[in-house]
């Protein structure tokens, strides 16, 4: 929650200062997004397979080197030092490698199936995250060949870690944390199967197409994301069909279960903005448009989940008894509604504002997604406590 804050804040500075949309993003992304994911990716394998997380001292050097990375990349380029930014990006991918080995050990000592299609997709992202940000530690430390190669190299390394990653680990953990906040069986759908293979062999083609100059390549890897995107659209509307109907804490459900319903409307809007102009313009630099898709994918899809999502699990695997987790509950529900109308409106705003260059217009959304997400991580920081005591 953090860097979500910090990402907020970064737009307030000057355009220099922050590089454009470059500190912002990578505060949400490299900080939040991929430590949220560090954080908690282990616990979810285990979980399928039926075992315990595996040397707690792993999962807390992979969250560190990853959370400190991301620091190190961020303070380094936007300080001009080439030096910490390299270190940084050496941390971060170190962080990705013991992310996965942390993910993955648990599973020989599992007691249950370990839900391959969901773990195949984690994997498939570990990998793709650690040569997009193995792309771009190269370019901060200067190597020439990525430094003359970069205005091709930038939008593959941009797919590669917002759709490629971070998207698909999002998406691929959605098929069974949607259905267990709505309240639905974990149903296994053909949709599910194309969502993690749309957003994982799309993303790396995209990302290749842009490599090689190829409009052919992107444009087939374009179609890919746009079928997993769908896909995943279908898979949350037959799984809300079937939902039951909670008749406690209605509050505490209506930010998680509604959180979740605007990630996916805003990442089925974000896709079709970044899908649509690599459609439109095959591999020409050109084609990827960071403020078209900084609102609805980063905002909209990445922040509204981390907070949706930790505002049904803290009080569900969170620290506490049965009674702080009902307590839990009823805080993390206090203004749901207008928590969540102030993000959507905000991020709505924000997203118009970047795509047509309206200064104030993008004020007014930063400040409806700030005060949203400030105020739930209040909320959250206080339910933790309440767990604690």
């Amino acid at each position: 929650m953090a860097y979500l804050l910090a990402s907020i804040g970064a737009f307030f500075l000057p355009a220099e200062v922050r590089r454009g949309a470059w500190l912002p993003l990578h505060l949400a992304l490299a900080g939040a997004a991929t430590s949220a994911i560090a954080g908690i990716m282990p616990y979810f394998t285990a979980a399928f397979a039926a075992a315990p997380p595996r040397d707690s001292r792993l999962r807390m050097a992979a969250l560190g080197a990853v959370a400190l990375g991301a620091l190190g990349v961020s303070v380094g380029v936007v300080g001009g030092q080439s030096g910490l930014a390299a270190a940084g990006g050496v941390a971060f991918i170190a962080g990705i490698g013991l992310t996965g080995v942390a993910a993955i050990r648990p599973l020989g000592q599992g007691l249950g199936p370990s839900r391959g299609l969901v773990t195949q997709g984690y994997v498939i992202a570990l990998a793709e995250v650690a040569l997009g940000a193995s792309v771009a530690t190269l370019f901060v430390a200067g190597w020439t060949p990525v430094v003359e190669a970069w205005a091709q190299v930038k939008p593959a390394h941009a797919w590669l870690n917002l759709v490629g990653f971070v998207s698909l680990v999002i998406a691929t953990t959605m098929l069974h944390l949607f259905p267990t906040v709505v309240g639905a069986r974990i149903a296994r759908r053909p949709s599910a199967r194309i969502t993690v293979i749309g957003l994982a062999a799309g993303a790396p083609l995209v990302a290749l197409g842009f490599a090689l100059a190829s409009d052919t390549v992107a444009r087939l890897g374009a179609i890919g994301v746009v079928a997993g995107a769908a896909a995943l659209a279908v898979y949350a509307w037959r799984t809300w069909r079937t939902r039951a109907h909670w008749t406690t804490d209605p509050d505490w459900h209506r930010f998680a279960i509604g959180g979740l319903m605007s990630a996916i409307a805003w990442f089925e809007v974000g896709i079709a903005i970044a899908a649509g102009r690599v459609l439109a313009f095959g591999a020409d630099p050109a084609a990827w448009w960071v403020e078209a898709v900084a609102g609805p994918l980063v905002a909209g899809w990445i922040a509204l989940t981390i907070v949706a999502s930790a505002t049904h699990l803290v009080p569900a695997i969170g620290p506490g008894n049965p009674i702080a987790h009902a307590r839990q509950r009823h805080l993390l529900g206090r203004g749901s509604s207008v928590r969540l109308v102030a993000i959507n409106v905000g991020i709505a705003a924000l997203s118009v504002g970047l795509a047509l260059r309206l200064g104030p217009l993008t004020a007014v959304g930063i400040v409806g997604v700030g005060l949203g997400l400030a105020a739930t991580a209040v909320l959250l920081g206080g339910a933790v406590r309440l767990g604690l005591r």
